[in-house]
């Protein structure tokens, strides 16, 4: 599910975070420590789900037999008022894994169902959204988990992932010719340069970028640069790009259009957990 990622640490970390040193001390308090607890997730909103086998590891880190019955999927997008999960087990295990979570679905979810939106705005004209590194530190793997779900392809992942010359590397570098040349010169491949003038283009494939993305670029541009590129390295169009502007960008013949917002501004979806 989440490659590169210790996922026994996350949990671990995140119900330390929320436990305190002390622990549930409501639960504690007020649920008897034998006392049973079932009950189901649902959503309350419309949703393309992501996070339901981390809400499962959540649950089983604090009580290994509780007994939970998986109703839907990641990646599957679900109406309003479906059951996600039935779960039962030890109450007060249950009820101080029940933030985190609810916390970590509502989020992923969110990121999921944003990105569904933006692929279908998109469908048909053979424009791929990727998403960016707009993520929240430390939560890249699981982020970049939630948009795969929603139909994005990844991005690079790292810094170390794949080459990309931007604004600022070309201009403490001299100019996109030299930029590209020194990358080049050091071994690397698969090198993609930034451009946001149409007088940038030549010079960047001249020095040999294997794809160019089109930073901030209106409609009408993007098109004489699809125009001018005209197949010899794929496009990517970035920068400012909305729901609501999305589908005429891809139009241009793009290759890629890259949006930050499915990670950076994705609301939370509405999902709760109910006793049944």
């Amino acid at each position: 599910m989440l490659e590169g990622m210790d996922l026994a640490f996350f949990i671990a970390a995140t119900l330390r975070e929320d436990m305190g040193a002390g622990g549930d001390i409501t639960s504690a308090a007020v649920i008897p420590a034998d006392a049973r607890l079932s009950a189901v997730m649902a959503s309350r909103d419309d949703v393309t789900l992501a996070g339901l086998p981390l809400a499962e590891a959540f649950f089983r880190d604090l009580d290994r037999d509780c007994r939970i019955e998986m109703l839907a999927q990641d990646g599957q997008s679900v109406p309003a008022g479906t059951a996600l999960m039935r779960i039962s087990g030890n109450a007060r295990a249950l009820l101080t894994a029940e933030r985190s979570a609810l916390n970590t679905v509502q989020h992923l979810t969110g990121i999921a169902t944003l990105t569904r939106a933006y692929v279908d705005a998109i469908a048909g004209t053979g424009a791929i959204l990727l998403d960016t590194r707009k993520t929240l530190p430390g939560l890249r793997t699981l982020e970049k988990y939630a948009t795969r779900m929603g139909g994005a392809t990844n991005h690079r992942m790292r810094l170390d992932d794949g080459v990309m010359i931007k604004d600022n590397h070309i201009a403490v570098a001299g100019g996109v010719e030299p930029a590209v040349r020194a990358a080049k010169a050091a071994g690397l491949t698969g090198i993609v340069v930034e451009v946001d003038r149409i007088d940038q283009i030549e010079p960047a494939l001249a020095a040999g970028a294997d794809r160019l993305l089109l930073d901030n670029m209106d409609v009408p541009t993007l098109k004489q640069a699809v125009a001018l590129v005209a197949g010899r390295v794929p496009t990517e169009a970035s920068g400012g790009v909305r729901l609501d502007s999305i589908r005429a960008i891809a139009e241009t013949g793009v290759t890629y259009v890259s949006v930050g917002r499915i990670t950076q501004s994705a609301p939370a979806a509405d999902i709760g957990l109910d006793f049944a």
